[in-house]
């Protein structure tokens, strides 16, 4: 039995490239290459291909909390779904509760319990009960250990009053909630929680987050990726950044913010923003990194700017916003989050 809940060894993923274009493929998406011709042997070229994730290492305790970070691209989807089994590794190897992803793939889905975004893992025709007993059938559980299995989860996830209501009836968050009693439902001592809280409200994204924190303190290990730094920060013990398909840094969240304690974030919300502005406010000698986002459908832009010296920075900032017809509305000098070291680390927001 491996020392960790999960364990990755130089976990590399390629995908065919698109033909004649340049671009990366969908993850898990054959070549759509040109019109098929008169298959010539020695004249075939090697396909080329592209390297979703290169040379992944992971080491995760058991009974952490171990927070997935990477933006859009990066590699982090495709990583996940390699040690959750629906993809295998071009190269290198990935256990989970020491079986192997590849050789061992049924033990390794007795050992995780998944919920992945996007997917609509449970049937919106069935209620939430009639779901949780048929997956308690396709996972052989026994029938009365089962029965019993079954109304603990719908105690717990607190959506007794419309257990029996259809699926397709459900908020969200129920149905999100639904979709982790499904993952418990065979006692896992592991889980992938893959952006569960995404689309939630804040309130059932907050009876989600104090979940998750009562699951860890009953000894899971958890697995979590997520767009929301403040929800990394919160639940995770450790913090993995991805991108480009390598892990970048590694280590909690109290150390990542350290790394860049020298660092001031200037935060600013400007009106009228244009990206000659932004090159120009990068030219400046005393900002190390610059990223822009728009605040909903209103012209309104925030602006964050990572600086060494942002009394010696501010006046050049302003002097830069005037001379190009935006507006300053708002701005501030905080202490480094969790976002601004990704934002350092790989130049971009979790959302790019």
């Amino acid at each position: 039995m491996s020392d960790f809940a999960i364990e990755a060894t130089q976990l590399v993923k390629q995908f065919p490239a698109r033909a004649g274009t340049g671009d990366k493929p969908l993850e898990g998406e054959a070549s759509q290459g040109p019109e098929k011709k008169r298959w010539q042997f020695w004249k075939k070229k090697p396909q080329a291909l592209f390297t979703a994730v290169n040379g992944v290492n992971l080491q995760i305790q058991r009974g952490e909390v171990f927070g997935l970070l990477g933006p859009n691209g990066a590699g982090k989807s495709t990583t996940i779904r390699m040690i959750c089994t629906l993809l295998e590794p071009t190269s290198g190897t990935a256990t989970v509760n020491g079986f192997d992803v590849v050789k061992q793939a049924n033990e390794v889905r007795r050992n995780l319990g998944t919920v992945l975004a996007g997917e609509r893992s449970i049937y919106w025709k069935l209620s939430g009960r009639e779901n949780l007993e048929y997956f308690a059938a396709l996972y052989h559980i026994p029938a009365a250990i089962a029965k019993k299995r079954v109304e603990e989860l719908i105690e717990r996830m607190e959506i007794k009053d419309r257990a029996n209501e259809l699926v397709e009836k459900y908020s969200t968050g129920m149905r999100q909630r639904i979709a982790i009693a499904k993952a418990l439902l065979a006692r896992p001592p592991i889980l992938l929680l893959d952006e569960p809280t995404l689309g939630l409200d804040p309130q059932a994204a907050r009876n989600l987050r104090e979940l998750i924190a009562t699951l860890k303190a009953e000894g899971h290990t958890i697995l979590l990726t997520t767009h929301y730094m403040e929800e990394a920060d919160l639940l995770s013990d450790r913090i993995g950044i991805i991108d480009a398909g390598k892990v970048i840094a590694l280590d909690t969240p109290a150390n990542l913010k350290a790394r860049i304690e020298q660092q001031e974030i200037i935060k600013l919300e400007v009106s009228g923003w244009q990206e000659y502005v932004g090159e120009k406010l990068r030219s400046i000698s005393e900002v190390s990194s610059l990223v822009a986002r728009q605040q909903g459908e209103a012209d309104l832009w925030e602006v964050n700017l990572q600086s060494h010296n942002s009394r010696a920075v501010l006046p050049k900032i302003v002097e830069n916003i005037s001379q190009n017809g935006t507006r300053l509305v708002n701005m501030n000098v905080v202490k480094p989050s969790l976002e601004d070291v990704f934002i350092h680390l790989t130049g971009k927001a979790l959302r790019d």
